[in-house]
C-alpha cells in the first residue's frame, strides 16, 4: 500500500513543484541531494575532498526515449567528467546504461559510455556502471565485461538480493574486475530475489568476504553497522589492509560513520546525486523499498 502511494506521489506534478520550490523541502533536498546544477555537486565535492572523502558524481534524470536524449546524456556526463577533472577532483562518474539508451539499442548504448570511459581513461579517472532491475542485469554486465577489457577503468555493481550474484561475483574475480556491491533496492520477484532482510544480509556478507579476499579493489555499499563491524572484523582476522577495499554511502547518511572511518584511516566514498529530477527519483527510491522512509528520516533526524 505504502509502495503504491509513493509511486503515485512521484507523478504528481503539483507537489513536485512545491517540493522543488518549498525552504522546509530544501532541507531534505540539501541533506541527500547536492543540488539542481553540475556546480552545486561540485561544491559540495571540493568540500568532501577537503575532508579526506571520496565521491562518486551521478546526474538524476530519467531513462532515455529517444537516441538525441541518449547522446545529450552522453555529453553531459563529459562535462561532469572533464569539468571535475580541471579542478583536480579524484571523483568517479556514476551511470546508469538506461540513460545511455540501453532501452533502445545495446549497441549504441555501448558505443555512447564507451567515448565517456575512453576519456575517463585518459584522465585516469574511473566509471562505475550502477545496476538497475534485474531484467538489465545480463545486457549490464556484459557492456561493463566488455569496456573493463578494453580500458580497464570501469566498476561493475552487483546486487546482493539477487540469487545469481554469487556466480557473477566469481566471474568478476576471474577477471580482476572491480565490483561495487550494494544489497538493492528494486522490487523483485522471489523468483529472482531474497525476500526476507535477514536472507540478504546474510548474502552480503558472504559476497562482502568473497570480494575482500578476491576481488580487485570493491566497494563495500552499506549504512548498516553490523555488516560494516563484521567487514573489520575479517579484514583484521585476514591481515587485509584498509587501501585494498573502500566503504561505499549515500551522500547525507550516516556522516558520523563517515567521520570515524576518515580518522581511523579507512576510505570511503560519497555518493553524490545532483539534478532537476531529484523529486522523482528520491520518490520511487522510497517506493522501491518503503522501509528506507523511516530509515532516512531518522538519519536526517540525527544530523
Amino acid at each position: 500500500m505504502l509502495r503504491s502511494v509513493l509511486l503515485y506521489l512521484s507523478r504528481q506534478k503539483q507537489l513536485r513543484r512545491w517540493m522543488e520550490t518549498s525552504p522546509s523541502a530544501a532541507r531534505l533536498t540539501s541533506r541527500f541531494v547536492a543540488g539542481l546544477k553540475l556546480e552545486d555537486a561540485l561544491v559540495v565535492t571540493g568540500r568532501l575532498q577537503r575532508e579526506c572523502i571520496l565521491t562518486s558524481l551521478d546526474r538524476l534524470g530519467e531513462s532515455v526515449t529517444t537516441f538525441e536524449e541518449a547522446a545529450a546524456s552522453r555529453d553531459g556526463y563529459l562535462e561532469i567528467l572533464h569539468t571535475a577533472a580541471a579542478r583536480g577532483f579524484d571523483a568517479t562518474i556514476s551511470i546508469k546504461l538506461t540513460q545511455f539508451g540501453l532501452d533502445l539499442s545495446q549497441e549504441v548504448c555501448r558505443a555512447n559510455v564507451e567515448q565517456l570511459v575512453r576519456d575517463a581513461a585518459g584522465l585516469g579517472r574511473m566509471v562505475e556502471i550502477d545496476m538497475e532491475s534485474s531484467e538489465y542485469t545480463d545486457r549490464t554486465l556484459k557492456i561493463t565485461t566488455a569496456l573493463h577489457q578494453a580500458f580497464g577503468n570501469v566498476r561493475a555493481v552487483v546486487q546482493a538480493y539477487l540469487y545469481r550474484s554469487a556466480k557473477d561475483i566469481e566471474r568478476l574475480c576471474a577477471l580482476q574486475l572491480p565490483v561495487r556491491l550494494c544489497k538493492g533496492a528494486y522490487k523483485e520477484p522471489p523468483s529472482v530475489a531474497f525476500q526476507k532482510k535477514a536472507d540478504v544480509d546474510g548474502s552480503y556478507v558472504s559476497l562482502m568476504k568473497m570480494l575482500l579476499e578476491r576481488g580487485t579493489y570493491p566497494g563495500l555499499a552499506t549504512h548498516d553497522e553490523r555488516i560494516i563491524n563484521e567487514a573489520h572484523r575479517f579484514t583484521r582476522e585476514r591481515g587485509i589492509p584498509p587501501e585494498k577495499y573502500e566503504f561505499q554511502m549515500l551522500y547525507g547518511i550516516r556522516r558520523d560513520i563517515a567521520k570515524r572511518f576518515v580518522e581511523e584511516g579507512y576510505r570511503i566514498r560519497f555518493y553524490v546525486p545532483f539534478g532537476e529530477a531529484w523529486y522523482p527519483y528520491f520518490m520511487r527510491r522510497l517506493a522501491e523499498r518503503p522501509a528506507n522512509l523511516i530509515f532516512l528520516m531518522r538519519n536526517f533526524l540525527r544530523g
